[in-house]
């Protein structure tokens, strides 16, 4: 079933007939990483433009693997749910080496989390729920399709952009700048930013193929298969998994010399996919042949301009790190726009963005880096070593443990960040908020569901939290005038412990910790994550 590419309509901007008034937050790019920020901002009162020079979803499905993070993210925007119920849900992978399987592991072993390790759901149906969900906000968010940014100059308190339009062109002002327009980022392109990394030479030929039979065989529940040297494509790596309507991701390596023209073409890709499935029938739905490139920006942040996702770093596809990374930038840097936006916090908090997301980028281009040189190695000593691995690993757990065939991806612990206070805690400062079952008179829930999208107090165990600074508190394991929760598992008191309060940023990362709470220590932390005086 091929997926409706229905456009979106084109309204003429008011700035075509008189000059708008600044608007605090302009956002370039209607992808998932630039509309799930317009929905953050929206959902904490920030109005923002989102400028889009296209009006359709994009085209195939491009970034399929969400992670269980990036799903709670998604959950607070409000379109989780339909995610999940839309999305394959997956969590086991199997590597093979040649005909044999070597090595097969399990995402998330244990229970008790509202979403599962992944889902695969293709990006435009990504793209389509959270523009409908934008659209639940016509009084926060602009959305103006075929309006393509063709300047723009930052000033001290503001950028200036020139903006085309099929009715001609116009000018907005924007407090706050932010590129979420893709890898090539014109804007990014229009600043002369230097781009840096690492090109790798391989070519990648990926196909989306309908098919109604199943080509994982008696294995009913969709998995990850990855091989190294299959029979099918000697010599080369391959990677198969599903996607919603019967839809099947395969990636092959082609190698460095391969021409990217003719191998996208269906004389060629045909062949390829029936040497895998076999006579079974199949319909084409999308192809690209690619070569990727692990590379970042210095900064994200150049004055009142702030980049995000892919316009700030891109990385290999194998580890599902690039759109989940941008997913997790607008965790990071929508509630700090809308703090500073709103006088809360100063203009200085928007570069703790740069310095935590920065960390997160270095590490997802270490691990992107790292899987692409095990499955391209690039001597005869790097060759040997994964072959020697591969061969071993059928037998021996150690040498399963060096197999990369993308690590994926997994919530960045923001340890050293310098919003956060010095502690000792169950569960450690800068680490996600984790989620159990909890319960109460109302009826079954899930803590993620529980905690607001602000500084909140969280405490498991049989203390109550005393009020300090109109913070918001969630208690589990006792009774209190606020809201509080059973443990209707155990697991809360096994993931957090019963000792600490934790001091919960709005993203839902612990920026604190406390034995004992007190109004000064609380009010102390929150000035350090705004960005203030410690």
């Amino acid at each position: 079933m091929a997926y409706d590419y229905a456009p979106f309509p084109y309204v003429a901007p008011p700035g075509l007939n008189a000059a708008e008034a600044r608007h605090p937050v302009v956002i370039i790019g209607a992808g998932p990483v630039g509309l799930a920020l317009a929905i953050d901002l929206a959902l904490r009162g920030v109005k923002s433009v989102v400028l889009d020079d296209n009006n359709v979803v994009s085209l195939g499905s491009r970034a399929i693997c969400w992670s269980k993070r990036t799903l709670e993210i998604f959950d607070r925007l409000g379109v989780g749910d339909r995610m999940l119920e839309k999305g394959v849900t997956w969590k086991v992978g199997r590597q093979f080496h040649r005909d044999t399987e070597i090595y097969a592991f399990d995402l998330l072993p244990e229970q008790g989390h509202k979403y599962p390790a992944f889902i695969n759901l293709q990006q435009y149906y990504v793209e389509e729920y959270l523009v409908e969900r934008a659209q639940d906000f016509p009084d926060l968010i602009d959305l103006r399709f075929l309006n393509k940014v063709v300047d723009h100059t930052g000033h001290d308190d503001h950028v200036t952009l020139t903006i085309q339009t099929p009715d001609g062109p116009y000018r907005l002002e924007a407090e706050w700048l932010v590129a979420c327009d893709g890898a090539g980022s014109a804007t990014r392109q229009r600043m002369n930013l230097a781009f840096e990394g690492e090109t790798f030479e391989e070519n990648f030929l990926i196909v989306d193929v309908e098919m109604a039979t199943s080509p994982f065989g008696t294995h009913d529940t969709p998995e990850r298969w990855f091989w190294f040297s299959p029979p099918f494509h000697n010599g080369q790596s391959a990677l198969l998994h599903k996607q919603p309507d019967n839809i099947y991701r395969i990636d092959l390596q082609l190698g460095p010399d391969t021409d990217p023209h003719t191998e996208a073409t269906k004389e060629r890709v045909i062949p390829r996919i029936k040497a895998i499935i076999g006579d079974a029938p199949f319909r084409l739905d999308w192809q690209s042949v690619y070569r990727f490139r692990c590379a970042r920006l210095e900064r994200f942040v150049h004055n009142r301009t702030v980049f995000a996702g892919d316009s700030a770093h891109v990385v290999s596809p194998f580890g599902a790190r690039g759109g989940n990374g941008g997913i997790q930038d607008v965790d990071n840097l929508g509630w700090k726009l809308a703090a500073v936006c709103t006088g809360k916090a100063p203009a200085n908090l928007i570069d703790s963005y740069d310095a935590e997301r920065g960390m997160a980028c270095d590490e997802n281009i270490l691990n992107s880096a790292r899987a692409t040189n095990f499955m391209t190695p690039k001597s005869p000593m790097e060759t040997l070593f994964r072959d020697e691995v591969l061969s071993l690993a059928a037998q021996h757990l150690f040498a399963r443990a060096l197999i990369n065939s993308g690590r994926l991806s997994l919530p960045f612990v923001l340890s050293q960040s310098a919003l956060h206070s010095s502690g000792d805690s169950h569960l450690p400062i800068g680490s996600p908020v984790l989620d159990a079952p909890v319960s109460s008179p109302d009826g079954p829930s899930w803590l993620i569901d529980e905690i607001p999208s602000d500084f909140c107090l969280l405490h498991v165990g049989p203390v109550p939290i005393p009020a300090v600074c109109d913070l918001p508190r969630i208690g589990v394991g006792h009774q209190s005038d606020y809201t509080c929760f059973e443990d209707s598992t155990g697991l809360l008191k096994q993931r957090y412990g019963t000792d600490d309060t934790y001091l919960l940023r709005p993203d839902g990362h612990i920026c604190a910790a406390f034995k004992t709470v007190s109004e000064q220590a609380v009010a102390k932390a929150m000035n350090k994550a705004l960005g203030n005086s410690a």
